[in-house]
């Protein structure tokens, strides 16, 4: 048969990089399939491991940071070690491979980039996914609910309202990150616990230190 000689033709290497690229791809379109039809929530809640993340307003995150979190870009909560993207890793890895290897380039040259290229996915599945959850929250989720709810600050606030700082609250069974503004007269501080008392505009919430 043609598909055995072709195989055949192979180098072991090249044959291993399609054993890692073909299973990988099919189980990766199997699972968008899945969740295209809505039967996929939560699958990547497995194994999670914290990385940094986009800071947009309305995330959806999976645990309230306990540590205070110094970083002003916004970077946080990107899980990237889930399901799906070890999947994807495993995707861009075997295909890198086998594009590489059939050109002839050194296996030494091959794995650093493959692995490159398959980590490069998984971080760009993580926020894909990250973009989706917020649009999920941001479409459900009502200010006025977080009412009486504590929280920590995230980016400080600046005292009687000269600006926004960000919170983590839990809000509707979700822990999500918020715009907020104090009337107190001193700025609260990154870690600081706080409870919301108010809104202000259509995204913002008005706290005061707990």
């Amino acid at each position: 048969m043609f598909f055995v000689e072709w195989w055949d033709s192979l180098n072991i290497i090249v044959q291993v990089f399609y054993c890692i690229a073909i299973p990988a791809t099919l189980v990766l379109l199997i699972q968008t399939i899945l969740m295209f039809f809505g039967f996929d929530d939560g699958a990547d809640g497995d194994v999670t491991i914290d990385a940094p993340d986009a800071d947009f307003d309305g995330d959806v995150i999976d645990e309230v940071p306990d540590m205070d979190i110094n970083d002003v870009s916004g970077l946080e909560s990107l899980h990237i070690f889930t399901v799906r993207g070890i999947i994807a890793f495993f995707v861009i890895f075997g295909w890198v491979g086998v594009v590489m290897q059939s050109a002839g380039i050194k296996l030494f040259i091959t794995l650093p980039v493959a692995t490159v290229c398959g980590f490069a996915m998984m971080v760009l599945i993580a926020y894909l996914f990250k973009i989706v959850m917020r649009l999920k929250s941001d479409g459900t989720a009502d200010n006025r609910n977080a009412l009486g709810s504590a929280g920590k600050v995230y980016l400080a606030i600046p005292p009687s309202r000269t600006g926004e700082g960000k919170v983590n609250i839990m809000l509707q069974g979700a822990y999500v990150e918020r715009n907020a503004v104090t009337d107190e007269t001193e700025s609260i501080p990154t870690g600081c616990e706080i409870i919301v008392v108010g809104t202000s505009g259509q995204t913002s919430l008005v706290v005061k230190r707990k």
